[in-house]
């Protein structure tokens, strides 16, 4: 599992799952002979997205950003429709850093769409119980309201088994949420309540934009997905926080994407710093 050590705080990659999607779907209006440079897609147009949870261990906590595609909840249609090949092992990952899911604190919550959120829930008896106990699950107000009463969109990807079984642990911010070095900051744009997470320790800051910059191809501050609900809010959350990034010379992660863990850009937006994914290994497939 890759880590990325920054001071008192580090940040560990689980193994989330992992599904390939339409890249037309995944890079909106752009056309493909653009984004087919930056990121590999194959035969199908299909690219290939992890759905990989962050560990961040910093002052005696455990923190997880995201919950992975879970486990045993997708129907055969869904798994072939969103291209999943992989369902979750987050649970696995954590036993081999010596934690069981009732060692996490804190799940932090971007959003709370369906491959974000799939791994916050299982079915064990007939029911849907926690499957991270004793969490406290962050997210924004918005999210939450729109996650428990989705309109004729949203309720594609707000789905209630993920919702009803841990909202006795949620715990819900309108702006900002702060602890420690972490802070949640709303922004709005993939979805009305879509948030982002800063990390700052000491000399150094990460940026975890979430689905706003979802893979390192996404760092165009137009290239925006057709998913996104609000795609203006999207562009112009990026333009405020992409330019706060550089300034801080920031570390941007991903859960998304199946290259980078980790990037820096230079002052050409090139890669100058990376963590790669060890077993990167795209299919044409």
């Amino acid at each position: 599992m890759e880590k990325l050590e920054l001071a008192d705080i580090t940040l560990t990659w689980l193994n989330g799952g992992v599904s390939r999607l339409d890249g037309g779907a995944m890079f909106g209006v752009v056309p493909k002979p653009l984004w087919s440079r930056k990121y590999e897609v194959n035969e199908n147009n299909q690219i290939e997205l992890r759905a990989d949870p962050i560990l961040i261990q910093t002052g005696g906590k455990n923190y997880l950003v995201e919950s992975g595609l879970g486990n045993g909840k997708l129907t055969d249609k869904q798994k072939r429709n969103f291209g999943v090949t992989e369902e979750s092992s987050v649970t696995e990952s954590l036993k081999t850093l010596g934690l069981l899911p009732e060692d996490i604190d804190y799940v932090l919550m971007t959003h709370m769409h369906y491959d974000h959120a799939n791994g916050l829930t299982v079915e064990k008896g007939g029911q849907f119980i926690s499957v991270f106990p004793n969490a406290t699950i962050v997210t924004s107000k918005i999210e939450w309201d729109e996650m428990r009463n989705p309109n004729i969109r949203s309720k594609a990807t707000y789905w209630r088994q993920n919702w009803e079984p841990i909202q006795e642990q949620v715990e819900t911010f309108e702006e900002e949420w702060n602890q420690g070095p972490l802070r949640m900051v709303h922004t709005g744009g993939h979805s009305n309540g879509h948030s982002i997470l800063i990390i700052e320790a000491e000399e150094e800051t990460v940026v975890h934009m979430a689905d706003l910059m979802g893979t390192h191809a996404h760092q165009n501050v137009l290239w925006v997905m057709a998913y996104d609900d609000y795609p203006m809010d999207s562009i112009a959350a990026k333009q405020k926080w992409m330019q706060y990034a550089k300034e801080k010379n920031a570390w941007f992660t991903f859960y998304h994407d199946a290259v980078y863990r980790a990037i820096k850009l230079d002052e050409q937006g090139e890669i100058c710093s990376s963590i790669k994914r060890e077993k990167h290994t795209l299919s044409t497939k």
